[in-house]
């Protein structure tokens, strides 16, 4: 590691990447690289946006080990029993646990009803009314907030605990990561507030208790750190078996493709040029896992509209400064 290559590098961040608030490299394991910007710490937490998909997708994984869910291909509307589901609404009959991992269920609408939606008491419920229509099921449709909530909802249903809790019990603090503060907005304001200046660690949670699937969890760059490696890892941390190393082979493998952005997708992970893959969320935030190199990259970034892709950022400048 060249320091002449750092001190470049980080010149970079603050003349083009000025809203990354943490960096933290790991290789073979081992940390190569921190740095913290913007005036934060190692314990501030940020709002990872999309990255909570990829969360899911671990415990979502943890809980098959575990055999609370028998398998991918059960119907979504199974785990909802007393759900009553829209007159004339067939397709959603339809629609599996691997359709949702793998973003390819249709819904009816074209412009996400935001409003509708966080003005709900229900986020889950709110989810499955819009879940089906005329589209078809296994063509690629990215639903960043409305959608992925039902997950969540899968969850709790059959592990009788929120998200947050069978993830403290079975992912965050085997981990080490203190994640334990369930964040409930009161006001529309208050939401905006948090959304933009929340620094602590939680997990968004409806009215009902049920946390959000595709954002609202605030966590550190090194808790980004941890989940990155333990995938690295196969699953195993601290010598013990987290998550199956053949869920996470399974779920960081290409099933799904976005043709239009020619991006192909895991179980919400996004795989990258086939040889690694990444948890990416709005603002630039990112776990970036290469097998290939060793590498685990977390970025932690304060929320922008139009971020700067943070792969390039990997790829160009900080895989070359930590090469063997």
């Amino acid at each position: 590691m060249n320091q002449k290559n750092i001190t470049e590098f980080e010149q970079k961040i603050c003349s083009g990447y000025s809203n990354i608030a943490g960096i933290i490299v790991l290789k073979r394991g081992v940390k190569q690289y921190e740095n913290h910007f913007n005036g934060y710490t190692a314990d501030s937490a940020f709002h990872v946006f999309s990255v909570t998909k990829s969360i899911l997708s671990a415990l979502i994984g943890i809980a098959v080990d575990k055999g609370s869910i028998r398998s991918l291909d059960q119907k979504v509307l199974d785990f909802f029993p007393d759900y009553t589901q829209k007159r004339g609404e067939k397709t959603a009959q339809r629609v599996t646990l691997r359709d949702m991992m793998t973003m390819t269920t249709p819904f009816k609408y074209k412009s996400a009803p935001y409003t509708k939606y966080f003005s709900s008491d229900d986020w889950v419920k709110s989810a499955l009314d819009l879940l089906g229509g005329k589209g078809e099921i296994g063509q690629f449709r990215y639903t960043p907030l409305i959608g992925p909530d039902i997950l969540s909802g899968i969850l709790t249903s059959v592990t009788g605990q929120s998200a947050l809790e069978f993830a403290y019990e079975n992912l965050f603090s085997p981990l080490g990561i203190d994640v334990t503060k369930k964040v409930v907005f009161q006001t529309k304001e208050e939401q905006l507030s948090i959304m933009k200046d929340h620094h602590e660690s939680g997990w968004v949670a409806d009215p009902q208790g049920i946390n959000t699937a595709g954002w609202g969890l605030f966590i550190t760059p090194a808790d980004m750190a941890k989940i990155g490696q333990l995938y690295l890892n196969g699953g195993i941390w601290g010598g013990k078996q987290i998550i199956s190393a053949e869920w996470i082979a399974e779920s960081t493998k290409v099933h799904s493709r976005w043709d239009e952005l020619k991006l192909s997708y895991g179980y919400l992970w996004w795989i990258i040029d086939g040889d690694s893959y990444a948890a990416l969320g709005d603002g630039g935030n990112a776990i970036y896992v290469s097998p290939a190199k060793n590498l685990v990259v977390a970025i932690a970034s304060l929320f922008k509209p139009t971020a700067k892709d943070r792969i390039e950022l990997i790829k160009k400048y900080i895989e070359p400064i930590f090469e063997d």
